[in-house]
């Protein structure tokens, strides 16, 4: 019987320590996937059991700030985490993510691009929402297909309220993603799409409209700049 009892100890004891060990690499990976530095900070956090997750934040922190001085040395450079007038700016939580990266020659676009767009229709902020991470070339930005060599970036539709006034940087969803502009459509309708329609979320988000005029003069300066090479528009 006390044989028995040590190997039920012995046992979940042994259970215990895998279950741990799965949670951390859970962890690791998810916050890999989401900011690429996480993962670095949450191992290194386990060297300080008593403070494991300020010491996380500390770790982060420090990794995250070191990027913005290392990455262009590596052909990255950051966008502006605060709009401004000549330059285009991505949100706090996509900096916080280290998600707002490009190459020198993106970013001269996107700050032409609002330059631009500043002469034709002042007060206007162009706001990035997913570019990229801040290191190595194929490091997939999930969950875009593309995003993983700091030559993307998403840039957020234009928005007016409902008297009609330019809203600058704003955009419909907290985040820039998940709510869509409704219309007629040519797509085919298929059982097994990847094609985030998300109809249930849209009644929740600002009832805005699309500001097409500044939204079409964007689309005519990115579509006729030689250094583009592709430009995406998603189909009703």
């Amino acid at each position: 019987f006390v044989a028995l009892m040590f190997l039920r100890v012995a046992l979940k004891g042994h259970l215990m320590k895998a279950l741990n060990l799965i949670v951390h690499a859970v962890m690791v990976l998810f916050l890999t996937i989401i900011s690429q530095l996480g993962g670095i900070a949450w191992l290194a956090a386990r060297f300080l059991p008593k403070h494991r997750f300020s010491g996380f934040l500390a770790f982060y922190v420090v990794l995250s700030a070191g990027a913005v001085f290392i990455a262009p040395m590596t052909g990255r450079v950051p966008l502006a985490c605060i709009a401004s007038e000549s330059d285009a700016a991505t949100s706090p939580f996509f900096c916080a993510l280290n998600r707002q990266y490009v190459t020198p020659d993106l970013k001269a676009v996107l700050t032409d691009l609002s330059k631009d767009m500043q002469t034709a229709h002042p007060d206007t902020q162009i706001r990035v929402l997913d570019a990229g991470f801040p290191f190595l070339s194929g490091f997939p930005l999930l969950p875009h297909l593309s995003h993983d060599d700091g030559k993307k970036a998403d840039i957020a539709l234009f928005y007016r309220n409902a008297r009609g006034a330019y809203l600058p940087g704003r955009t419909r969803s907290p985040i820039g993603y998940f709510a869509f502009e409704q219309g007629p459509t040519e797509c085919e309708s298929r059982p097994m799409s990847l094609r985030w329609d998300l109809d249930a979320l849209q009644p929740i988000w600002a009832d805005w409209t699309l500001d097409e005029s500044r939204t079409r003069h964007a689309l005519e300066l990115l579509s006729s700049d030689p250094r583009i090479d592709r430009l995406f528009l998603e189909p009703h």
